[in-house]
């Protein structure tokens, strides 16, 4: 790992200081001047934190392929955007300013010297009373000296701290103290397919049976025929196995071998009730430096995301959760926790302007814009995980544009390999939807493109009743929808 200082070097000191006056000339010191700091260009967010692995997709403009999608079950097809790291950017340094004063000058030519007086018997006692005040002063200081330091802790005002850093307890309200609760209970996995190429990402102990929650695109490397490891903080290692994995939820639970008896799952928050501005803390490994904290807040909720596992197969949408912790490659799967240590999130996607992608010669970086799975989706996901090994989605049955528009979702005028756009007998058939169709809410949230609309449906369980919001022929119109349900990404 290098680092890279910013901004000039600081003017080299003057060898000697400029001669004292008694009354020096007043200086002026320039203003230190500043770079402007450059505008960060526009970009759609990188996808996928995981160390080393593809690239990961944004919700900038996610799949433009043909401006359509399978049915609003599973599969869509994956976004048309190119691998999802954006064009670099550079950072401005603040410029150091040596400063320098200007030399006084003298005050012009000295009058002579008075003439000295005679002296006297009474100066030169008084000169002999201050020699011995001065040595018996110098006698007493060496000796409170002496006496002070053989005695320090009996006399001194000094106040010492009762314990060292090493000792302090960390109150459980604090960083420090939800970090030292948390990181036991994560891990650090390896992934490696067949071929041998894989990559970083990070998990959670989900319960004491030894499931790990973490992303799909983490361990896709693994799934047929690969390698997974899972190595705790405290050096401990053990293989593991993918239990079940979704594409479209981005993610995956994989379960340890041999797992101890002394696991301790984290304890899951409530991600419909964080609020923008609550405090966060995210655990991972960027760019493979394992156990790594930091911390930001909740910049908004409900951010619509598209990401791929980067096979271009499958696509996956998410309403995420947006943070401003620092999150990077390697970070793939960790939790995102509030104050408290509850885990509200998976940490899956960032924003970055980076030209190589994840995948490429050079990875993305963050730039304070980060994504999470919300955990109440990502809960349910990996408890049909565990109990299947395939996951549930929820659908309306009729194929949507994935074009990146503000206007809604269009239902399309055909689906996927030439089927129907609208599923017989499916929900949106029997809500009255038809072709051509444009869905602009669900519920209360505003849908501005088919992305979104899938993202909003699969924070949704099947059986759930929502209201769609959708222009026909230039009205809008309301109609319930209960949701029907898919299994399998494929």
């Amino acid at each position: 790992m290098s680092t890279e200082n910013e901004g000039t070097a600081v003017p080299p000191a003057p060898s000697a200081p400029p001669v004292p006056v008694e009354s020096p000339a007043a200086s002026t010191r320039p203003a230190a001047p500043t770079a402007p700091i450059p505008s960060v260009p526009a970009g759609a967010p990188d996808h996928e934190p995981a160390r080393t692995a593809p690239a990961y997709a944004s919700a900038g403009s996610p799949g433009q392929g043909g401006g359509s999608a399978p049915d609003a079950s599973w599969p869509p097809p994956p976004p048309a955007t190119p691998s999802y790291g954006d064009a670099g950017g550079s950072g401005a340094g603040s410029y150091a300013d040596g400063g320098s004063g200007g030399a006084g000058s003298g005050w012009g030519a000295g009058f002579p010297a008075p003439a000295p007086k005679p002296r006297s018997r009474r100066g030169g006692l008084v000169a002999a009373i201050l020699t011995a005040a001065l040595v018996a002063g110098g006698l007493g200081g060496g000796l409170g000296y002496t006496l002070a330091r053989n005695n320090d802790s009996g006399d001194s005002t000094t106040v010492s701290a009762s314990d060292s850093g090493g000792t302090v307890k960390r109150d459980a309200g604090t960083i420090a103290g939800v970090a030292d609760k948390a990181l036991p209970s994560t891990v650090t996995i390896q992934a490696e397919s067949s071929s041998g190429e894989g990559g970083t990402g990070t998990g959670f102990v989900f319960d004491k049976e030894g499931h790990i929650v973490t992303n799909n695109h983490v361990v896709a490397e693994a799934v047929d025929g690969g390698k997974l490891t899972a190595t705790f903080p405290d050096g401990k290692k053990y293989d593991a196995q993918v239990v079940g994995h979704a594409a479209g939820y981005d993610v995956a639970v994989i379960k340890l071998e041999n797992a101890p008896s002394t696991l301790k799952p984290l304890t899951l928050g409530d991600s419909d009730k964080v609020a923008v501005g609550d405090s966060t803390i995210a655990i991972g490994a960027p760019f493979g430096l394992s156990n790594t904290v930091t911390t930001g807040i909740i910049s908004a909720k409900n951010r619509p995301v598209a990401s791929s596992d980067g096979t271009g197969s499958n696509a996956s949408y998410m309403s995420a959760l947006q943070t401003d912790a620092s999150i990077n490659p390697g970070n793939s799967g960790g939790p995102l926790l509030d104050a408290q240590g509850n885990v509200i999130g998976i940490n899956s996607a960032i924003q970055s302007t980076s030209n190589g992608g994840l995948g490429g010669t050079s990875q993305s970086g963050s730039i304070g814009l980060g994504f999470a799975i919300p955990i109440n989706q990502a809960k349910y996901v990996a408890q049909q995980l565990i109990k299947t090994g395939k996951p549930v989605y929820a659908k309306i049955g009729a194929s949507v544009s994935l074009e990146d528009t503000t206007d809604g979702a269009k239902i399309t005028e055909q689906g996927a390999s030439g089927s129907e756009a609208v599923e017989a007998g499916g929900p949106a058939a029997k809500a009255g939807l038809k072709p051509g169709d444009v869905i602009t809410k669900l519920d209360d949230r505003v849908i501005d493109s088919g992305p979104t609309l899938i993202g909003e449906i699969w924070t949704h369980q099947p059986g759930d009743k929502v209201k769609i919001t959708y222009e026909r022929d230039g009205q809008t119109r309301t109609v319930d929808l209960t949701l029907g349900s898919r299994v399998g990404d494929n």
